[in-house]
């Protein structure tokens, strides 16, 4: 049976789900995490560095939530700061000074909307990685892993190609956002969830994404082992497609797949 709009929600925001760090050390090998972003602090709600993947350097960055509340306290609830977005950049420029593809894993509701985080730039930081991500010669390609919400999960999803995880949500703004807005009336945010088209199936039907990685078959969850198996095997052959190509051809495709929105 198919899971309803407002469910697929709700499994995107389960506490249980493979965080980014999991992603890291289930998948790549060697993970070697960096830290800061050479202007302010290091921000804990993005991690990210370098590892092997299928025995090739890789870069990758990704949003981390926590699973419990003094985690989720120290990872901000996976929202980050502007610093937390500059040190993604500098991991993104240094991928590309040494010729590394760039695999961002993006699990958030947003950016922090705090007065601190707006005082720093937080606009600012994400319009750069906008700006220096369509410019980045090398592959790059995000997943969905969780909630893709807004500017916040943009800043690091400009990217050749797009996934999203079968039971994750990639949205302008929250269900219950989108409800305040239209209706003034959050508690209708499972009706909003239906009309905003935010699921993986319905994303890839509008070419938004590129991929959506199962997570059941025939209606039962797959295992996490077989999930991490998947995201692997098509990592390794997008990303060897990927690496054939000219980088003028790359940046073109790239510059094309956006403005075709």
């Amino acid at each position: 049976m198919t899971n309803t709009a407002h469910e697929i929600v709700q499994l995107a925001r389960h506490k249980d789900r493979l965080t980014s760090l999991d992603y890291f050390e289930r998948i790549f090998d060697g993970f070697q995490e960096f830290h800061g972003d050479r202007l302010f602090s290091d921000d804990q709600a993005i991690v990210g560095g370098i590892a092997l993947l299928d025995g090739k350097p890789v870069t990758v960055i990704g949003i981390q939530k926590g699973r419990n509340l003094p985690e989720n306290i120290e990872r901000n609830f996976g929202s980050p700061h502007p610093e937390g977005y500059r040190k993604a950049l500098r991991l993104m420029k240094q991928a590309e000074k040494f010729k590394r593809p760039v695999i961002t894993f993006i699990n958030t509701a947003g950016a922090f909307c705090g007065v601190g985080a707006e005082e720093r730039g937080e606009g600012e930081a994400i319009a750069k990685n906008l700006f220096e991500m369509a410019d980045l010669k090398v592959p790059t390609l995000s997943i969905i892993i969780g909630e893709g919400g807004s500017g916040g999960a943009l800043a690091l999803a400009l990217t050749d190609e797009v996934w999203m995880l079968e039971q994750t949500i990639y949205a302008i703004l929250s269900p219950e956002g989108f409800a305040s807005i239209l209706w003034k009336d959050g508690s209708r945010a499972q009706e909003a969830a239906e009309l905003m088209k935010i699921t993986a199936p319905e994303l890839k039907e509008l070419n938004v994404i590129d991929k959506v990685i199962p997570e059941t078959f025939q209606g039962k969850p797959l295992s996490q082992e077989k999930v991490l198996q998947i995201v692997k095997k098509a990592l390794v052959e997008k990303l060897t497609q990927l690496a054939k190509k000219e980088v003028d051809v790359l940046l073109e495709e790239r510059y094309q797949r956006f403005r075709r929105f």
